[in-house]
């Protein structure tokens, strides 16, 4: 069973002539305990996908369909729940709290859905992201690879249905955007965690099972165990073909 679907989703911003559409008709599974990266030139739609497949923005036509659930037909209160509960969120921007702990970043989606963390379900998260040792120190205490480990941490908490990461190492150094990849390889292969990236960096591609390629808001293409080389060459055509 698909965790995610999208089925012919359309989003349109602006009427009349000089409306954009940034999805045109886009159908993509992502099925559960996959690890899947999307890419595609700039302007192809990439952040429009994963924002409809999660609920943060509603598109035009078609449906999302999120482990059986129809979302385009929820209001937006149970749409908030959904999100709150089944959704984890990772982006390129850390967003942590400057003047809380990692432990107390990590508890704040549960404290902020009127849940009461467990110090054991913070302390598992963390460990499970490697920063176990580092619970106590604040995000000035924390380099850039530490403190994007705790996001998705925080991220990881509420055990979401499937994690949204939206260029999750484009602010890292090489060797820690290979830290926190290699941690969302282990979640999918190992956790079985469904995991949709936008991504422009073929080497990240090439640590998810499968990449979605868009070009002018439609799939292009789809590619199964992607390496860094093949992932290239094939943004290469794709932009060839914009030019």
């Amino acid at each position: 069973m698909s965790h995610v679907q999208l089925h012919a989703v359309r989003r349109t911003y602006g009427r009349g002539p000089g409306a954009v559409v940034a999805l045109d008709g886009v159908s993509v599974d992502f099925p559960a305990g996959s690890f899947t990266a999307v890419m595609g030139p700039s302007g192809s739609g990439k952040s429009t996908l994963l924002q409809c497949a999660a609920g943060l923005d509603r598109p035009s036509a078609g449906t999302v369909t999120l482990a059986g659930t129809d979302v385009t037909r929820l209001r937006e209160t149970a749409l908030t729940r959904l999100r709150r509960d089944r959704i984890g969120f990772v982006f390129q921007a850390y967003n942590l709290v400057s003047s809380l702990t990692a432990e107390q970043n990590v508890g704040l989606p549960l404290r902020l859905a009127g849940r009461r963390p467990e110090r054991t379900t913070i302390a598992a998260a963390l460990e499970a992201v490697g920063m176990a040792d580092r619970a106590r120190h604040r995000p000035s205490e924390l380099s850039g690879g530490q403190q994007q480990r705790v996001a998705l941490a925080r991220a990881l908490v509420t055990r979401p249905d499937v994690l949204f990461a939206d260029e999750p190492t484009g602010a890292l150094d090489t060797a820690a955007s290979a830290e926190v990849l290699s941690l969302l390889r282990g979640l999918s292969g190992e956790n079985g965690q469904t995991i949709v990236m936008v991504t422009h960096d073929p080497v990240a591609a090439a640590y998810a099972d499968g990449v979605v390629f868009l070009a002018d808001g439609r799939v292009a293409d789809r590619m199964d165990r992607p390496t860094a080389g093949a992932v290239a060459t094939r943004m290469t055509r794709l932009r060839a073909v914009r030019c």
